[in-house]
């Protein structure tokens, strides 16, 4: 049973991730893939909706004004804005800022895109099996609710969101750190305190 679990997992992951890819689009909106199951998800449900929205705007503003030039993954979590992939110039990146700052709801921006070439396909793809993979290690670690965890992988760097214990943190950094093909891992992580995540995964009444 474990083991159709990560095969379900990672297919669909990389399923979802290759359809976007196949659209050959400058800009990914979301590059999670899988955000998680509502009823999962340690976010409100009215927070969910925003961090969707807030992914969509940012995407789009970019794309009014720079169009292809700019390669870029837009992740919210938490309304916190993690900026990945590649810009040509110092000052594409710090437009690219200067616009998801903008917009409404947004109350951070981590900026990691990279001045450098745009990433090829081939570098993309291996991105895409990157993340399902890792998504796949969390299913089997058992410990850890992969819902509660946004993965995000550029150029073999893995990226890691959501609202975790220390414990948690420390535990997927290891998993992902132990991987194949993972050159760094980056935690944009809000911590929380284990009394805070028992309270969240009380059922609701």
């Amino acid at each position: 049973m474990k083991r159709q679990l990560q095969t379900v997992v990672y297919g669909a992951v990389l399923l979802a991730s290759l359809s976007s890819l196949s659209a050959c689009a400058p800009l990914i909106v979301g590059g999670a893939v899988m955000t998680g199951v509502v009823a999962l998800d340690r976010r409100t449900t009215g927070t969910q909706v925003e961090d969707e929205a807030i992914e969509i705007k940012v995407a789009s503003a970019v794309r009014q004004e720079m169009g292809e030039r700019i390669h870029l993954n837009v992740t919210s979590f938490n309304r916190q804005v993690l900026l990945t992939g590649e810009v040509r110039t110092a000052a594409d990146k710090e437009r690219a800022e200067k616009l998801a700052k903008g917009q409404e709801n947004v109350n951070a921006v981590v900026n990691d895109l990279a001045v450098m070439s745009i990433s090829t396909l081939t570098q993309r793809s291996k991105d895409v099996v990157t993340t399902g993979r890792v998504k796949a290690a969390f299913v089997d670690a058992k410990d850890l609710q992969v819902n509660a965890i946004k993965v995000v992988t550029e150029r073999g760097t893995v990226y890691l969101m959501g609202r975790v214990t220390p414990r948690e943190a420390k535990r997927a950094t290891d998993i992902v750190r132990g991987m194949s093909g993972v050159s760094k891992v980056v935690r944009v992580f809000e911590e929380i305190s284990e009394q805070e995540l028992q309270r969240l995964s009380q059922p609701s009444k």
